[in-house]
Order: C-alpha cells, then sequence, then structure tokens
C-alpha cells in the first residue's frame, strides 16, 4: 500500500487502484493521520470500506507537513570514501573513517516541513556553492513511538565544497531553502529486502548527464539501528523522517546546474523526480 498526500485529500494506492483515505480540510489532520499508531490498519480500512477512485498525480504533495527531516551520514563505503576525499585538504578525512566504522552512526538535522518540496517541484543549489550534488536516499518515516511505519524517497541535496572546506560546515552544506525533496507517497509495508535498488538519473538539456545505482544490501546500518539512535534523548511528537544515507556519488568532476532534471527511483516505492530551479 502507498499512501499519498495530495491537494484533494489523502488517497491510498492498493493494485493499482486509489482509494480516498480522508478530504484532509487542514495540514493537522495529515499529521493526526501519521501520528495514528495503526496506520496500517486505517489504510486498509480505507481500501475494505471504499470503492476505487480517480486520482490524478499533478496533486501530488511532499508527504511531510509538521515532521521535522534528519539524515544519517556515511552509512555507504563510497559515501566513506567520497567524503574523505573531498575533505582532505581541510584535514578532515579522518573524520569520515572513523564514523563509519563507530558505533554510533552520524545524523544530523536536514529540514523542518516547510522547507521540503515534493515531486515534481524545484529544488535548489546554493547561490554561494561550486559543487553541488544530490543525494539518492531511502527514507524511513518513523511514528512518534519510534517504530518504523512507512518507507519514502529522499533527496538530501549537498554542497560538497562547501562540507569538504570544513566538516563544522555541513549544516550550511545541507540545511538551506530547497534542499530537501521527499516523496512521492510513503509505502506503508514491510522493511524493504537487501536486494531493492536505488537509481538515480539526473538529466541536462535533454541528455544523460549522470546515472548510477545501489543497492541496500551496501548499506552497512540497520534502518531500525538508526532510527533507534534518532530516539535516543529525543521526542517526535508529529513523527519524523529519517534519511538513511546515499550509496551514489557523482564523479569529482559532476555539479549540478539550473534546469537540471534529477529522477530517484526506489524499487516497491517508485520514481520522485524534481528540476534544479
Amino acid at each position: 500500500m502507498k499512501l499519498y498526500r495530495t491537494t484533494k485529500g489523502a488517497f491510498i494506492e492498493d493494485s493499482d487502484r486509489f482509494y480516498v483515505v480522508s478530504t484532509l480540510p487542514s495540514p493537522h489532520d495529515w499529521d493526526e493521520m501519521l501520528c495514528d499508531p495503526d496506520l496500517h490498519g486505517r489504510a486498509e480500512s480505507a481500501i475494505r470500506n471504499g470503492a476505487p477512485t480517480a486520482f490524478d498525480p499533478a496533486t501530488i504533495l511532499a508527504p511531510v507537513v509538521s515532521q521535522e527531516v534528519w539524515a544519517a551520514g556515511v552509512t555507504y563505503f563510497s559515501s566513506r570514501r567520497a567524503r574523505m576525499e573531498e575533505s582532505k585538504d581541510a584535514g578532515g578525512g579522518d573524520f569520515y573513517d572513523r564514523v563509519y566504522a563507530a558505533e554510533r552512526p552520524e545524523l544530523f538535522f536536514k529540514a523542518t516541513g516547510r522547507r521540503v518540496v515534493g515531486h515534481g517541484k524545484p529544488v535548489r543549489i546554493r547561490s554561494d556553492a561550486k559543487w553541488s550534488v544530490p543525494e539518492p536516499e531511502l527514507t524511513l518515516f518513523v511514528n512518534p513511538q519510534g517504530a518504523i511505519a512507512g518507507y519514502t524517497i529522499g533527496n538530501d541535496m549537498s554542497s560538497r565544497d562547501i562540507e569538504g572546506e570544513n566538516p563544522l560546515y555541513l549544516p550550511q552544506a545541507k540545511v538551506y531553502d530547497g534542499s530537501c525533496a521527499i516523496g512521492p507517497c510513503i509505502l506503508l509495508s514491510a522493511a524493504p529486502s537487501s536486494e531493492t535498488r536505488i537509481q538515480l538519473e539526473i538529466s541536462r538539456n535533454g541528455k544523460v548527464a549522470f546515472a548510477g545505482s545501489t543497492s541496500l544490501v551496501e548499506l552497512k546500518r540497520e534502518l531500525t539501528e538508526l532510527a533507534k539512535f534518532l530516539f535516543r534523548d529525543s521526542s517526535f511528537p508529529d513523527g519524523v523522517f529519517l534519511m538513511t544515507g546515499t550509496g551514489i556519488v557523482p564523479g569529482d568532476d559532476f555539479t549540478l546546474a539550473s534546469g537540471d532534471s534529477i529522477r530517484i527511483r526506489i524499487d516497491g516505492i517508485g520514481t520522485l523526480e524534481n528540476f534544479v530551479g
């Protein structure tokens, strides 16, 4: 089952059919729905008691209202290597090697709901950055009780030159208007298998400028482990989205440009597409 937030309400997709869950007269209702500890049962009830209805993909919104978005870093070996390379001149390369092997993962704040853009909407590169990339990530929705309730796609836009200049500049490299895209839906299912593929394609002027893929078998951390660390001494009364890190890193000679199209596909969830505004 896939849960969508749209301008017309909340919909559940099941076996290529769509059912109304709520007409969502206010954003508060989306928050209340995500906080429901029986979110899966609520979705199943909408399917069982409803009838298939029309669905317009153009109405899709980011599945985030009051939820915070957090992110995990250096959870793939390829990310470790890239972070070490970009920060070696600043003397920070060893930090990333150590956090990759450490018991405690790297976790950082990414966005508030108002900074998150949805499917089909523009993401941004920083005006003071010279080296910017998308970071395609499996993203967890964790409910207020700390249980993983769903899965979606995240784009953790990043300014590699700013982060590489000094690891303490990470918040500026990661947190700015339009730096986070999530969507198009929340998959309500059991945890994805380790064979789940993540694919990234960046197009420029109608041609593929970069393409890459990975799978969850390359993810070093357990999904439940990341969620448990996030909830240590922190509470999230509206639930929280947690990006789990990227295993696809474009080469050092690539940087995003205005107008680029970014497509991220994850097996079982779908495709999140954005363009650089």
